[in-house]
Order: structure tokens, then sequence, then C-alpha cells
């Protein structure tokens, strides 16, 4: 990572609720063409969550601990606050004397952007302000939200003005938080309703949705240079399994989550190509 910041635009996805089983089955069955064509092997990799719900995980997350890979470790980490004694961090590990990633991208120049979600991002309380104010700036909206049919797509936009307003030389660090995934996920089901509630099968129509729109957010990250980028759940969600609706619990299906990471060839790299 450290031939990577400084060099690269970096992008951080979470598709905030997603379930890795449900990810995975989707890929599988050609389901997301968009994401599946950017994913090594065109699979999601198995990891563990770092936290039960949003504002845990994301807490993580900004820290470095990002999504722990399903096996024995110890596993060498993307990016690391000096620590005494970290097992995790390695020879290859961007290493910073910040306490959270957000700040220590800054400090190398780049402009560090939020694009919210849920509602721990919606700045409207003062919990919802403490992640997006880790930011040099931060964009949410109820278009964004997860009671909006349409919230990815206005999200896209909004990161396609942010990168289109930036100075070309100027490196990008930005996050997408994406709620469409999250209760209530019905409306993304033709047929579905209000009644009816979310289901499996309604989440995996929303993940369907985020999949035809997340190109154009590809396109736009790395219109200017190579983007790093890792897209990944902050923790799943559970539909009945053992009696369990929701998450913020120890259930299999809410810490279990996909994760992959991979780099956009820029501009130059495509015209090559």
């Amino acid at each position: 990572m450290n031939a990577i910041v400084g060099s690269h635009d970096l992008l951080l996805v979470t598709l905030d609720t997603l379930r890795y089983d449900v990810a995975v089955e989707l890929a599988a069955e050609g389901r997301l063409p968009n994401l599946a064509r950017h994913l090594p092997g065109g699979g999601w990799e198995r990891r563990h969550a770092p936290g039960s719900f949003t504002y845990a995980s994301h807490q993580a997350i900004f820290a470095g601990f990002l999504p722990t890979p399903a096996a024995p470790g110890p596993h060498p980490r993307l990016f690391a606050a000096r620590f005494a004694g970290s097992e995790t961090t390695a020879d290859g590990t961007y290493v910073h004397d910040t306490p959270d990633l957000v700040s220590a991208l800054a400090g190398e120049g780049y402009r560090t952007v939020c694009v919210g979600g849920v509602g721990f991002f919606n700045k409207q309380p003062p919990l919802g302000a403490v992640l997006p104010g880790l930011f040099q700036e931060s964009h949410w909206e109820p278009s964004f939200g997860v009671a909006s049919p349409t919230s990815f797509e206005s999200q896209v936009t909004r990161a396609e003005e942010v990168v289109a307003g930036l100075p070309r030389e100027r490196r990008l660090f930005l996050f997408v938080n994406v709620s469409a995934l999250h209760q209530p996920n019905w409306f993304h089901l033709p047929g579905a309703t209000r009644e009816a509630g979310d289901s499996r099968a309604t989440h995996a129509a929303a993940l369907e949705y985020v999949d035809r729109h997340i190109g154009r957010l590809f396109a736009a990250m790395s219109s200017r240079r190579p983007c790093f980028t890792i897209v990944c759940s902050d923790h799943g969600t559970a539909y009945g399994e053992d009696g369990h609706t929701g998450h913020r619990l120890g259930h299999e299906v809410v810490w279990t989550v996909p994760y992959a990471q991979f780099v956009l060839p820029g501009p130059d790299r495509e015209a090559a190509a």
C-alpha cells in the first residue's frame, strides 16, 4: 500500500448490511455483471466483519481494521495506525501516525470525501455527525437514505459531481456508504409490497439495483488516474434465521461479509488497451 498511497486515487464502498451468501449467490448466477467484472476471479472473498452494526464496524474500518479473512491468521492489514506490538502490521502496510486512515490520507494531500447513506451518516443528531466528521467534505440528503428507492443513483450522481469539481492533480479518497441494501428494501423487488415487508429476495433485488448503477461510480473514479478500490459489507443481516431478524447480534449471517479489492485502471491504461 505504500506504493498505492500517493500515486492512486482511493475508493471505499461499503454495501451496508449486505449478506455474504446473497452476494455470492448473485455473482454465481450472473446477476451482478458490473461488479463481477472487477471481482478477483469473478467472486467475493469471505470475510468476518469488525462489528455487527454500522457505527461499530465503520469506526473499526476507518482505523484500518477492514473485514478479516475468514481463515486462521494473523492477516497483514492494508492500513494501520502506528501501534506498538501490532501483529497485523507488515512491510506492505501503510502505517500512519494519526488515529484514523481518513486524517492520514488528508495529511498525504488527498481530498477526503464522504457520501453518506444510512442514518449514522445523516449529520442530523450529533451521533450522525461523528463518522462524516472524519472527512474534509461530507454529503448526505434524504434522497441518499434508506427510504429512497433511488438512493444509490442519487449517491453516484453526487460522487460524479465531486470528481468533476476536483482539480485533476489533486488526489481523492472517496467513501460511499450504500444504503440500498438496508431495510426497508422491499421496493426494489417488482411486485413486493410494504405490507409483506423485506425478505432475502428483496435484499437480493436491492443488490441487483446497486449493480446496475455502480459502473458509473467506477468510471468516475478511474477517469483521472488508477484507483485502488475496496468494495465490502460492514455487516450482514438476518431474515428469520434461528428466529433472528436484523443485525447488532451475533449470528453467522451478520458476522460473515463479502469483500473485494482491486485497481480500476486509469484513462491512460484504457487508451493503451
